[in-house]
């Protein structure tokens, strides 16, 4: 075993080293190599060091530079060194944490991430949370406790009734919401068509003078964070209107709900702390492995009866908190070890700096890009930039040059009718080479085009 995990260590780190000057994309060739993986089964077994070896240099020429400093594809953080090592000493623990009396460690350091990030976020001390895959179950589990909450105020006990019968239930989100968040909806039951989708503005932000009218039981669901241009809705305004009118109110901040902890962006999300419930990921912007999301609510006891497990072979009675009891899966590993390493290594004053970096450099992108004549569709008040290059086509082109060019990987989008780059800055490695040598290569592939 020894030796296995010391050459898994070596390859780890060359890859590491070596994902900081290669090509950021995987190549034709590297896809072309994996199908070597495809063979019949071995009737015997194979040699483990030579099952790593394999598993190395055919699939390492396929990945992405994901880890790597110009990334910018999606708001896909890298993972902190100290993140990274407290996965593998995590994954040698092999916790599955769902019942402290069983793995106390990692359901205690969970406790521990839990009353950091209240404080970093501005929550309720009270405040419950979840750690889960991504913002799609987050939202999940948040928008579970709330429909919990609104159909337990008509009456109706949705856990043990189901939906069958039950007062149906408004939900309202953005005519921008992430489709993460609608799947969610979906999955409780909720609907994905029928929800009331709200105008927006020309950032995606929800539009105050065209909300839609809340008739209980109801649930509003905001956005901290556009995908596309990185907007805020309004969120005090706005959830002080729907509390108004009864509702439960959830905030998807996959990304931008980390703008609480940075001072200088801290006023685009003003109010957020007023809402219901909140769903984030920590593999964005804290920058810990895939994959993490945390989920968070402010009434522990919603939560709790939307989730809680309960079966004569579980130990589950126990002076401190049950993971199992706020989250959907009751076999889970322990995220929060790397979630409480980052937060112990960073501190309040480090992660503020990562996330105002990360934003600075995309304000540089921006106005390199605008210097050289090319238009920036968004107001960047994130780490999202939007860049049109001419016409569809041509800035489509140029999209798929810059990815076959390797120096940075960015991606395309359509939004409100227009194609563009899009690029996402969230790795603690990017510096600010990275982003002059991205740049450089950016203007270099798209100034050509500007005379066909």
């Amino acid at each position: 075993m020894n030796q296995l995990l010391e050459s898994a260590k070596s390859r780890s780190i060359r890859f590491l080293k070596e994902i900081q000057t290669r090509h950021v994309g995987h190549t034709p060739a590297g896809r072309e190599g994996l199908k070597e993986f495809d063979e019949p089964m071995p009737p015997k077994g194979t040699d483990p060091e030579n099952v790593l070896q394999i598993l190395d240099e055919v699939g390492t020429p396929a990945t992405m530079g994901i880890a790597g400093p110009r990334f910018f594809g999606f708001v896909i953080g890298g993972s902190l060194p100290i993140t990274l090592a407290a996965n593998w000493l995590a994954g040698a623990w092999d916790q599955n944490s769902g019942l402290y009396e069983i793995t106390p460690t990692t359901a205690y350091l969970e406790e521990v991430s839990l009353k950091w990030l209240n404080e970093i976020f501005g929550f309720p001390p009270s405040t419950r949370g979840a750690f889960v895959t991504g913002a799609t179950v987050a939202n999940f589990t948040a928008l579970a406790a709330a429909r919990h909450a609104v159909l337990k105020k008509t009456g109706w006990d949705v856990e043990a009734d189901g939906l069958f019968g039950a007062p149906p239930i408004d939900v309202i989100i953005g005519a921008e919401a992430h489709p993460t968040l609608t799947k969610s909806l979906g999955l409780l039951g909720l609907g994905r068509t029928r929800l009331i989708k709200a105008p927006v503005d020309n950032q995606g932000r929800m539009r105050m003078d065209a909300f839609p009218k809340v008739k209980e039981p109801a649930i509003v669901c905001l956005q901290a964070g556009n995908v596309n241009t990185g907007a805020v809705d309004p969120l005090a305004e706005l959830i002080a209107r729907a509390h108004k009118a009864g509702a439960w109110v959830h905030v998807d901040g996959a990304f931008g709900l980390w703008a609480t902890a940075a001072p200088s962006h801290k006023y685009l999300v003003e109010g957020i702390t007023h809402a219901d419930s909140w769903a984030t990921d920590a593999h964005k912007w804290l920058n810990v492995p895939y994959d993490s999301g945390l989920a968070f609510v402010r009434d522990p006891n919603a939560l709790q009866a939307a989730m809680a497990i309960t079966a004569e072979y579980l130990p589950s009675k126990s002076p401190f908190r049950n993971p199992s009891d706020f989250t959907p899966e009751l076999s889970r590993r322990g995220r929060g070890v790397e979630i409480w390493a980052a937060l112990k290594y960073l501190g309040k004053d480090g992660l503020a700096e990562m996330i105002e970096r990360t934003c600075r450099h995309a304000r540089r992108f921006s106005e390199g890009l605008n210097d050289a004549g090319f238009t920036i569709l968004n107001d960047v008040v994130l780490n999202q930039v939007l860049v049109s290059f001419g016409s569809a086509d041509v800035t489509s082109r140029i999209i798929q040059e810059i990815q076959t060019d390797g120096t940075c990987w960015c991606g395309g989008t359509v939004w409100q009718g227009h194609t563009a780059m899009r690029i996402s800055v969230s790795s603690w490695a990017t510096t600010e080479d990275d982003v002059e040598k991205s740049l450089e290569a950016m203007i270099r592939i798209a100034r050509p085009h500007r005379t066909t």
